[in-house]
């Protein structure tokens, strides 16, 4: 997949005049007032809200790098319109000058990072967003193929090859940080070659979100409540397992729970599924919290056990 390199490091990166801000808003949108919050946690883009309920959204000029689109965001959220999702509305796309932006609807809420959500509150929001991503995986493709914008991952050997590339950096932490490794008879590198050789042969390809964790899951701040997912300008077309990767293995389970809530899902998908749960538990083996530790060294020991 594309790498992060940005494209022009050196490019300026004004806060655009609340006007100019306004005056594109003002191409799709009528009687807009003021810009009412900005927001930069995004890195790779700039949001504007405008009077509390509409965001328009800028590439920041610097961060440009091929993995990440606006118009491609736009292509996505464009597909997903009338299916009843709960993502953002596009209201508008364009370019002024250097300037590239989105004008959309804004999902209510806060992230989910940003919340403190009770534990059975919790379990229904993912199994709400497992929902949610199952329908969206479930779109028709071509917009996504047609548009030229979404790297595409096909064959099942450049699959196997990324699933591959992820698992041994996981594994490489292990030796590189002498973190404490839980399952005896089997080392790092052994896991990666049983796992990465378990994967299925499987043509399931769809266009995902590439990372529907806790920056881009919003909730109602008071109840926990699912409210939507934002941000799809990472987006590429490969195995939809990918998209439930970004959770600990107990959640996991209720993401995978709402996904197969509504319809049958292909034996391929589940025996994908917890391959790929894999690389995130290598990686939380070096969490500085017993208890995620302790969760994806239980993940690591079933799943090589069935494997």
């Amino acid at each position: 997949m594309p790498k992060d390199v940005y494209l022009q490091p050196d490019a300026p990166d004004p806060v655009l005049d609340s006007d100019l801000v306004l005056s594109l808003a003002g191409r799709h949108v009528s009687g807009l007032q003021s810009i009412t919050a900005i927001d930069e946690s995004g890195g790779e883009a700039r949001v504007y809200v405008v009077d509390d309920s509409i965001i328009v959204k800028t590439q920041r000029p610097h961060r440009l790098r091929p993995r990440t689109s606006l118009a491609k965001e736009t292509v996505f959220l464009d597909a997903l319109k009338d299916q009843g999702i709960a993502v953002p509305r596009v209201l508008g796309y364009g370019r002024e000058g250097f300037i590239e932006y989105i004008v959309m609807t804004r999902i209510p809420g806060v992230a989910v990072i940003h919340a403190s959500i009770p534990p059975q509150a919790r379990q229904q929001m993912l199994f709400q967003l497992g929902r949610t991503l199952a329908r969206i995986h479930a779109v028709p493709q071509a917009p996504f193929l047609e548009s030229g914008l979404f790297p595409t991952e096909m064959a099942h050997d450049t699959f196997r090859d990324h699933v591959a590339e992820v698992l041994l950096e996981g594994a490489r932490r292990i030796y590189d940080f002498g973190i404490h490794w839980p399952i005896a008879g089997l080392t790092p590198d052994d896991l990666v070659r049983r796992a990465t050789d378990a994967l299925p042969r499987t043509p399931l390809r769809t266009a995902i979100h590439s990372n529907p964790g806790p920056t881009h899951t919003f909730v109602d701040p008071v109840t926990g409540e699912f409210q939507g997912l934002i941000d799809f300008g990472d987006a590429f077309v490969t195995h939809p397992a990918w998209d439930l990767r970004r959770w600990t293995p107990r959640e996991r389970e209720a993401l995978l729970a709402g996904y197969e809530a509504d319809r049958t899902v292909e034996a391929a998908f589940l025996q994908t599924f917890p391959i790929i749960g894999l690389a995130v538990d290598l990686v939380q083996l070096a969490s500085d919290k017993a208890a995620i530790r302790q969760a994806a060294e239980a993940d690591l020991t079933e799943t090589m056990a069935s494997l």
